[in-house]
């Protein structure tokens, strides 16, 4: 049994019970239900996952306080014995449930605000398509501040020549410091590039840094964006076109490749290639596009499949052929269109489109939580925390270790000064002091060789980190205290992993490991695993008319049947296939149809097609019991509830169980 589906499947977890239980309950909360060994159970223990698992889930069979005081028993007492076993203590289980505490608190530390404008803001988003070409002028994320404006200014100067009217293209090719504007000279690695003169092709949300995605989405069709900053630079945006979303596409070409230095006469050579091609397709109505595929298209690793291309979307292709998938309808084919590697032929198989936001999102939450747009919530839910746990720092503090900073630290051979005053606060959390030798450990581990910057400006930087993380830690350990319900949840999974541990050591494992016991078991219950009648048929299927009367032959000629798929294929008897088995009732249609006797051969010619099967009855059996090895997952499956039963008993015995019965019955009326 799996560990993330027992998981998922544990029914008694520790949740909080809403306040709108009844106020006769929140009475007999604190009131002792029973005891199990040496640890008492109060109702409210016990009425929170039953109210969980038997009223405020959808469960499929809702069971009684009786029943469900068994299965809770036997529950705390497993859970009781993994702690006993120290099972709790183990440097694997504390990783495990650290894993999915780590996942749980997630919703925790978020702004439900903002997540809820960044998945509104991207569903929007991927219902268009852009087609966008920039200038890129670079500068690195740390730069200085004077480097940073000389950057702007140089950005604000490309802008404005595109603005009077200067091809936005040249002015890519001769100012963007993104390599892909300009033509590429072969090398021995790779060959010639033809530049792209600054055009993206086509893109949609996620497909770009989230600066420069705001950016084109931002700026309308045909206009030029101010400068957008991300952390390659400052690009200038020009936005060709905004169209509807195509979304996922699947389409087929046939791909005639053309040279990047062609010349003028293999251009028009293949484009007359090309019509013709397409000329031939449309004469047979696009029948023969299989053939034409292989005869004609250099794309050979999509030849065998029709042309076929994996899946994309917008930003996996050149936009020319983008231009040309958005206009056609399933199964049209487009005439021939030019891309830079040569002449496309164009065939739409299929086009999925966007969904509703219901639908979509899931997907959008797991894409914003990996984008670099999650930082708008984190952002807005540290400013929360820093307010709620009174952060102060003190500045004084913090400017006079700064200042003991030198030059190794972009080295990444920083060492504490030795005027540096280790005992310094540099700020407080709820009070809580946290001093200059814990932000020097910090540097020490976390420094990396810069460029760009000075001492000062990446030692604020790292203070800004450390910071940061030291909030959010703080708020992460009080989240149990904060959020009961994060602590029962939390609780549940703890329970469930010791469960899970405790089971696999003394049931699970215990029984696939006990070859002994297993067959023991399996001979003392060998009438559970039964067969019913059954026979021992060889079952040929021939495909094709003209290959019937040479089996038949072989078979009235007495080919052993054991031997009857190597003369089938000695006789090079094509479309003849030999399959040979047990079979009971239900199993195969044509045994089914024929009598169940020792000899008897039947021959079952198809209605819909040249194709007969013959079958053979080789041997008839009675029911009769089933080897170990046959009923070995049914037999190991069983022998684990034995053990189980029997481990459960000497738990009772260790773990005494006694209830309160008066308060039981208080507990029924609650729920009649």
């Amino acid at each position: 049994m799996k560990k993330s589906n027992l998981l998922k499947t544990i029914a008694l977890a520790s949740l909080l019970v809403p306040t709108m239980l009844l106020n006769a309950q929140s009475k007999l909360d604190k009131e002792v239900l029973m005891t199990i060994g040496n640890e008492k159970i109060t109702v409210k223990e016990f009425t929170d996952v039953y109210y969980k698992n038997n009223l405020k889930s959808e469960v499929i069979e809702k069971k009684s306080v009786d029943d469900y005081l068994d299965l809770f028993v036997n529950f705390r007492m497993k859970v009781m014995e993994a702690e006993a076993q120290k099972l709790d203590t183990s440097a694997k289980f504390h990783k495990e449930l650290a894993g999915y505490r780590k996942q749980l608190a997630k919703p925790f530390m978020s702004s439900d605000d903002i997540s809820d404008e960044l998945l509104q803001e991207a569903y929007e988003r991927s219902l268009k398509d852009i087609r966008a070409s920039h200038i890129l002028i670079r500068c690195d994320k740390h730069a200085l501040p004077s480097d940073t404006l000389k950057a702007y200014n140089k950005a604000i100067e490309v802008r404005n020549k595109a603005i009077k009217g200067q091809d936005f293209g040249d002015l890519a090719v001769r100012y963007s410091d993104d390599p892909s504007a300009k033509d590429s000279p072969a090398t021995q690695d790779m060959p010639a590039r033809k530049g792209n003169r600054g055009d993206l092709g086509y893109f949609t949300v996620f497909n770009m840094v989230y600066p420069f995605e705001t950016g084109a989405y931002n700026t309308k069709e045909g206009e030029i964006s101010m400068p957008v900053r991300s952390d390659f630079g400052y690009h200038v945006i020009k936005v060709q076109s905004v169209t509807e979303a195509m979304g996922t596409v699947q389409a087929a070409h046939i791909f005639l490749q053309l040279p990047f230095d062609a010349s003028e006469e293999d251009v028009a050579a293949t484009k007359q290639k090309a019509n013709n091609i397409y000329d031939e397709l449309m004469a047979q109505n696009g029948k023969n596009w299989n053939e034409a595929v292989t005869q004609y298209s250099d794309d050979r690793g999509t030849v065998s499949r029709g042309g076929a291309l994996s899946s994309f979307t917008v930003s996996r292709i050149v936009p020319e052929f983008i231009e040309v998938c958005k206009s056609l309808k399933e199964n049209e084919i487009a005439k021939p269109v030019r891309t830079m590697y040569g002449y496309h032929i164009i065939k739409l198989l299929n086009k999925t489109g966007i969904g509703s936001f219901e639908k979509e999102r899931k997907s959008l939450s797991e894409r914003i939580e990996k984008d670099m747009r999650s930082k708008k919530s984190e952002e807005m839910v540290l400013k929360q925390i820093r307010k709620e746990y009174k952060f102060k720092a003190n500045d004084k503090n913090i400017e006079a270790f700064m200042a003991t900073i030198d030059s190794t630290i972009l080295n990444a051979a920083y060492k504490p000064s030795d005027k540096a005053d280790m005992n310094a606060v540099l700020f407080t959390i709820d009070g809580k002091p946290t001093k200059a030798k814990e932000f020097s450990d910090y540097i020490t581990q976390k420094q990396m060789p810069q460029k760009y910057v000075t001492p000062g400006t990446y030692a604020y930087q790292l203070y800004e980190s450390f910071s940061n993380e030291k909030m959010m830690d703080y708020a992460d350990a009080n989240l149990e205290n904060k959020y009961p319900e994060f602590k029962a949840m939390v609780q549940e999974y703890k329970d469930g992993i010791l469960l899970f541990d405790l089971m696999d050591r003394e049931v699970w494992t215990k029984a696939v490991k006990d070859t002994t016991g297993l067959k023991e078991y399996h001979e003392r219950n060998a009438g559970k695993y039964m067969w019913n009648d059954r026979v021992l048929a060889t079952v040929i299927t021939v495909a094709r008319a003209e290959s019937l009367p040479k089996v038949k032959n072989l078979i009235e000629a007495g080919t052993p049947l054991d031997s009857l798929r190597s003369a089938i294929s000695r006789d090079s008897i094509n479309f003849a296939y030999v399959r040979k088995g047990f079979y009971q009732k239900g199993d195969n249609q044509y045994v089914d149809q024929t009598e169940w006797k020792e000899g008897v051969m039947n021959e079952i010619p198809s209605t819909v097609d040249q194709s007969t099967v013959i079958v053979c009855i080789r041997e008839v059996h009675k029911p009769e019991p089933k080897t170990l090895k046959e009923a070995k997952g049914l037999v190991t499956s069983d022998y684990q509830l034995e053990l189980e039963e029997k481990w459960m008993e000497v738990l009772h015995k260790k773990y005494p169980v006694k209830v309160d019965e008066k308060v039981l019955e208080k507990v029924r009326n609650l729920y009649k």
